[in-house]
């Protein structure tokens, strides 16, 4: 169960010998169930171990700037994490300066604290996560101040992958076929087939195409997309409907014009990473459109472009839908700029497609009054 979990050779020492640790400790389980319950409360435990052994390799042997809650700045020299802890302490340390973005953030160095910066800093991503952190936070102050509870193998597992997948991305490396921090999936070129009475609807690999024979005359798109995305029959050239990221290239037409299309172009796969993709969704007359990849709304006609855009981050296209769908209907909790508390998303930008794409840049934080 946890034998295919591996930490990238960059990770720092400590958080590797904790990690082993932890994978010990489970394989021991098989004797004694308890153990189980052990390794799960100490691996939520080590994210946070994870992320200060990050955060003092980000700044090895230089200093950090730090502003105190009077607003005055302090440079704090990392030699190691609990020697800067109990510096930025002496200081009355509030912020921390954001090399990525080039302003200020609350710091408390704790877990919280340690989360925001590594996002800041672009070392963890994905809007999803963004909710999921907040979870993982809260259940590693259970582990640390709860009561006795029992767990199951899978539990522990999972959550022990969930940690790898953090160190690795933290120290620059997805995790193939990851579930919070995925490598770039493959786009294959695939035939999208469907018959005129409805009844009969396929999609594969269109390599495939010239070898297979229909049972009844077929229409074909071809496009990019992800295999085995479960809403590839959701495909729609102008819509980001599809779980992944997906791309028209040719169609409708029968099963030889595909197959001469194919030959004259030999269009190749490539890699998708969809964590923090920037979709855009209009609206017009209270109506939330469903969302568009960019350049296909920068391809639509000037009637087509009318209303009101958002460019908004997603892991999901259909998660833009849903958070400008409540900002049209003036639901109470969803942010209209920045990132959303109540969804997986975050506003770019909003106003008419000349505004919201490209987006403006963040400006940086400006100090406190």
């Amino acid at each position: 169960m946890i034998a295919r979990l591996e930490l990238a050779d960059e990770v720092a020492e400590s958080t590797r010998n904790k990690f082993e640790q932890l994978r010990a400790g489970f394989s021991h389980g098989v004797l004694c169930y308890e153990l189980f319950t052990l390794v799960e409360d100490a691996t939520r435990l080590t994210f946070e171990q994870a992320l200060r052994d990050r955060f003092a390799a980000h700044y090895q042997d230089r200093a950090v700037d730090v502003r105190d809650r009077r607003g005055r700045e302090h440079q704090v020299t990392m030699t190691s994490y609990s020697a800067f802890y109990e510096q930025f302490r002496k200081v009355e340390g509030a912020e921390i300066r954001i090399s990525a973005a080039g302003g200020w953030e609350h710091f408390n160095g704790m877990l919280g604290g340690l989360l925001r910066w590594a996002r800041r800093e672009g070392l963890i991503r994905g809007q999803r996560n963004r909710s999921l952190e907040q979870a993982q936070r809260a259940l590693r102050n259970m582990a640390a101040h709860g009561s006795y509870h029992l767990t199951s193998p899978v539990d522990a597992a999972r959550t022990l992958s969930d940690l790898a997948e953090l160190i690795n991305h933290l120290w620059g490396q997805p995790t193939p076929g990851g579930r919070l921090y995925p490598a770039p999936l493959k786009r294959d070129i695939i035939a999208i087939g469907w018959s005129k009475s409805g009844h009969t609807i396929l999609a594969g690999l269109a390599e495939h195409l010239a070898s297979a024979e229909d049972e009844e005359p077929l229409s074909y798109l071809l496009v990019r997309a992800v295999a085995d995305d479960p809403a590839l029959m959701e495909f729609d050239a102008r819509a980001a409907t599809t779980v992944f990221p997906s791309e028209y290239l040719w169609g409708p037409g029968t099963r030889t014009e595909a197959v001469d299309w194919l030959n004259a172009n030999r269009p190749e796969p490539d890699q998708c990473d969809y964590l923090d993709q920037v979709v855009l969704v209009r609206s017009v007359d209270g109506q939330a459109d469903l969302p568009m990849h960019p350049r296909v709304a920068a391809g639509l006609s000037p009637q087509q472009q009318r209303g009101a855009w958002h460019a908004v981050r997603v892991d999901r296209a259909l998660d833009a839908f849903g958070h400008v769908r409540a900002l049209v209907a003036a639901q109470p909790g969803h942010t209209p700029q920045g990132e959303c508390r109540q969804c997986p998303a975050e506003t770019l930008a909003a106003g008419d497609i000349a505004t919201v794409w490209p987006p403006p840049r963040k400006p940086a934080r400006t100090p406190p009054c």
